[in-house]
């Protein structure tokens, strides 16, 4: 019930505060410590990992981040329904991981979609960690 209680204001905290990647990757590394009094901090390697990792969906097919962000996050990619996705690095997009409320929604929908469950902010600040380092 403590976790219930902390997580919203943590969201509304990320809304109102976060600006920048790295602002971001602040509050995903406060949200991780308190899901895991262990935490030692962010992985590019874990995060590139977890972009290119292949999972077998519940209806057979293998699915990745790559799957529709293609393997090089620099480049535009695709939905399946065959819309542009703007690149995710920031080296190539600016724009990505400057508004906390987007990104919570688009891990939202597609934490769903690839992994069949919520990420965790492990997950999602090593994800943002390994796209803040493609150069």
């Amino acid at each position: 019930m403590h976790k219930t209680l902390i997580l919203p204001a943590l969201l509304v905290s990320m809304n109102v505060l976060a600006a920048t990647p790295q602002e971001l990757l602040q509050q995903y590394g406060a949200q991780a410590k308190q899901e895991n009094a262990a935490f030692a901090g962010f992985s590019t390697d874990r995060g590139a990992s977890f972009f290119r990792t292949e999972r077998t969906h519940s209806d057979g097919k293998a699915v990745s981040c790559s799957t529709c962000h293609t393997p090089d996050p620099r480049n535009q990619g695709k939905t399946r329904a065959n819309k542009v996705i703007e690149p995710l690095a920031p080296i190539a997009n600016p724009q990505r991981f400057t508004d906390p409320a987007k990104v919570e929604k688009w891990f939202g929908r597609n934490c769903k979609d690839v992994l069949e469950r919520a990420c965790t902010a492990l997950e999602k600040g090593d994800f943002i960690q390994y796209l803040v380092n493609v150069k």
